[in-house]
């Protein structure tokens, strides 16, 4: 049976989710990551660095790596029937490019998605410049990925 059809699994997964969720951004909040300049600093290697953010950032990996291992020993998650691990390793041209636009987004704005949109909650006029960008971006790439794909199969019959 699926984690969505056991009684009340599903108000427990959207209960963790959020959980995490916050306990991401309050994270997010606590070590800097929010704050614009901070990250510049950070990504600004030539310039005047900021190297704290790399400590937050090897504490993150660190725990990732105790309990990622932990927790898939289990066999199931708590609350779902399976876990979701992604299983493709290859690299193309499009992970490439996305991960290049990626890090010109964030070098140019100051933030990546989760703190920018942890950000907006403070309602600075820069994080929500960036959310706004951020999210035309993504309603173009899929208006783009749509048409595309739309090519690709060819005219309707």
């Amino acid at each position: 049976m699926s984690g969505a059809g056991r009684g009340g699994d599903g108000l427990r997964v959207a209960l963790a989710s959020f959980g995490a969720g916050l306990l991401f951004a309050v994270g997010l909040g606590v070590s800097g990551m929010t704050q614009a300049p901070k990250v510049i600093g950070f990504l600004n290697l030539p310039g005047d660095w900021d190297p704290s953010l790399a400590l937050v950032m090897v504490g993150a990996i660190a725990v990732h790596l105790v309990l990622f291992r932990l927790i898939l020993r289990r066999g199931t998650p708590l609350w779902g029937g399976r876990f979701g691990v992604p299983t493709r390793a290859d690299v193309d041209a499009r992970l490439l490019g996305g991960a290049a636009l990626f890090g010109v987004g964030w070098a140019l704005g100051g933030y990546c998605p989760g703190p920018g949109l942890v950000s907006v909650v403070g309602g600075g006029a820069h994080a929500w410049t960036f959310v706004a960008g951020m999210t035309g971006g993504m309603l173009l790439f899929h208006a783009v990925e749509t048409a595309l794909q739309g090519l690709r199969s060819g005219p309707a019959a």
